[in-house]
């Protein structure tokens, strides 16, 4: 039998093949018969190694044991739901959510990795286990419909969850870097974290049901491009416009209300499919200048800082006022262009306007710069810390009933 090394190389593996080819022949008992075998294991190990065998997706592997056991989609109804779900289900337009996947697993056999895996079809990521399904604000969710209503909904978190983690885009959409304590995002101290992510997460879904008009380009959100959006602001029907204006170039606007111990203005998020960017706002404050400045400094952290990475950015404005010396300063650069984007720092010097100024000095200059009057005196507001100042000019109550807004 001629010496036989192993395997290390795409070399090493065309010279064993070639061999093996040249010993098919080999007859039983002799030496070739034996480095046969001996070449046939190495380059089956080397091929294991090299070339994996990947899992199947999750309908790959339902619709093969359905092939096995001879089943019709309406015999997965008792493990999946109904007849609509289970063909969103098997057309891949319908994750699997934690409840479904226990139940093709114990009834059908399907192995759970399988139907955990991370693939386009859906799935639920093992990372799941990782959160704490009773820290979820259920009752307050299921009071606003985001989950299902359902009797001892707390008993049943884990579940519910999943379901919405499903609508999300699956686990690889969930933003986790949310469920830790970050010293560096402009967030309030007490913010509950979980009804951070659980915000996060209907933001996420409800960006789903949204048809976009564009297609978005990486690097398309410039400077220029929010100077442009700030400009619609001085028609009536801005915050409208401004979201057909963003649909366009294939940005997801959501209006969702904050829910308690979150204190949130606003985030930066993207969608797990795609990479749509998803600007979503509370409008806890329905004012204008405060909807105007929120929208571009988000647009900025997807402009400035969504390099590639499922980034997750989420403000807390109020925070602006006492800013800490360990926040991000990539929070510093979007308050920088949403400024500059708003009313420029040449023209903004030139103006002086204090807090003293006249509701008439106010008006005529946002009409120079093409703004709404209340991105002045909010500017103005905000610089002099004399937030009783031109209220009757922020436009309060005109935002969300251009937008539609979720509960």
């Amino acid at each position: 039998m001629a010496r036989i090394t192993p395997i290390r190389t795409e070399a090493d593996h065309k010279a064993a093949l070639a061999r093996i080819d040249g010993l098919m022949d080999a007859a039983a008992g002799t030496p070739e018969a034996d480095e046969l075998s001996v070449l046939a294991d190495l380059v089956e190990a080397y091929e294991a190694k090299q070339f994996p065998i990947e899992l199947p997706t999750p309908v790959e592997a339902i619709r093969f044991r359905m092939e096995q056991a001879g089943l019709e989609p309406r015999d997965l109804e008792p493990y999946i739901g109904s007849r609509g779900k289970v063909s969103e289900v098997l057309s891949g337009k319908q994750p699997l959510t934690l409840a479904m996947i226990r139940a093709l697993h114990t009834h059908l056999g399907i192995p759970a990795e399988v139907l955990v895996a991370d693939s386009s079809s859906g799935g639920i990521l093992a990372d799941a286990s990782s959160l704490d399904w009773a820290r979820f604000p259920i009752n307050e969710m299921s009071k606003r419909h985001w989950i299902r209503s359902v009797g001892s909904a707390k008993s049943k978190a884990e579940d519910l969850i999943g379901e919405l983690i499903a609508s999300a885009g699956g686990m690889k959409a969930v933003p986790m870097p949310l469920c830790r304590r970050n010293d560096t995002m402009r967030q309030n101290a007490k913010t509950d974290t979980y009804g951070l992510l659980a915000w996060c997460l209907k933001a996420l879904a409800a960006s789903r049901d949204q048809k976009l008009t564009g297609n978005y380009k990486t690097d398309s959100i410039t400077l220029e491009v929010l100077t442009k959006l700030s400009k619609l602001s001085a028609f009536e029907d801005g915050p409208r416009r401004a979201k057909d204006a963003l649909s366009d170039l294939g940005v997801h606007l959501v209006c969702l209300s904050h829910l308690p111990k979150t204190y949130l203005d606003g985030a930066a998020l993207r969608s797990a499919e795609g990479g749509a960017p998803i600007v979503a706002l509370t409008l806890r404050y329905d004012r204008i200048d405060n909807f105007w400045f929120s929208l571009l400094h988000e647009l900025a952290h997807v402009g400035r800082h969504f390099n590639g990475a499922a980034e997750a950015f989420v403000d807390d404005f109020s925070l602006r006022e006492a800013p800490s010396r360990h926040e991000d300063p990539r929070e510093n650069e979007a308050d920088e262009w949403a400024e500059e984007a708003l009313i420029s720092r040449e023209l903004w010097e030139a103006a002086d306007l204090t807090s003293n100024a006249s509701y008439s000095a106010i008006i005529a200059f946002s009409q120079r710069v093409g703004v709404h009057p209340a991105i002045v005196a909010g500017r103005v507001r905000h610089q002099s810390r004399n937030f009783r100042a031109f209220s009757p000019l922020l436009g309060t109550g005109e935002v969300r009933k251009q937008l539609e807004f979720i509960t």
